[in-house]
């Protein structure tokens, strides 16, 4: 970035719906372009031979495998339940208001 650029920190707060003081507008705009200016310097960096990577570190899978294995009795997990319908069911409390009744 040329050191003449300006960096509209007045425009950018409009488009980002922020309300931003007037004598913090200079400080954020030297703050950007010391961001910019960064980034522009890590930009010269000679990274051919580099592969991309989503993460600093290694990461690996640490789930166990899935193994099929017997589920939960109906009727012991039902037994549990405060309410049932048609004792197949878990009755849960209503969560909607019913049409005409606010």
């Amino acid at each position: 970035m040329a050191e003449t650029s300006k960096i509209d920190v007045a425009h950018i707060a409009e488009l980002a719906r922020l309300n931003i003081k007037e004598d913090a507008i200079l400080k954020l705009e030297t703050e950007m372009r010391s961001i910019v200016g960064y980034v522009e310097m890590l930009s010269e960096l000679d990274i051919s031979g580099i592969e991309p990577t989503a993460h600093a570190v290694p990461r690996t899978n640490v789930l166990r495998e899935d193994v099929r294995k017997e589920s939960f009795p109906r009727e012991a997990m039902l037994k549990n339940a405060p309410a049932t319908v048609d004792q197949e069911l878990i009755r849960v409390p209503q969560v909607l208001a019913e049409e005409g009744m606010a």
